[in-house]
């Protein structure tokens, strides 16, 4: 129920309370209940997923550079290539 109701606003979660017979402080409750008694060993996890999505982020900016320069360079020997009118793929 926390996680159904953590992108709902106010009135949608007192409409979802009603539906389920529910008041919306128990989902409150349950809600600072649940980060209170968060694992300790989560936050090395958590770490680590930062820290694989950090490398996997410069991977990819790598990659849009290396994209972005092979394309600079076909666009330049299609020019060339109609500048000079060649067909054979000899340069």
């Amino acid at each position: 129920m926390i996680v159904e109701t953590a992108a709902l606003s106010e009135a949608e979660v007192a409409e979802y309370c009603r539906k389920k017979g529910l008041y919306p402080e128990q989902i409150t409750q349950w809600k600072k209940g649940f980060i209170q008694n968060e694992d300790p060993g989560d936050n090395a996890a958590l770490k680590q997923s930062q820290k694989r999505i950090k490398q996997l982020e410069k991977e990819l900016h790598r990659k849009e550079k290396a994209l972005a320069e092979a394309a600079a360079i076909l666009v330049l020997r299609k020019k060339l290539t109609d500048y000079y009118g060649e067909t054979d793929g000899d340069e």
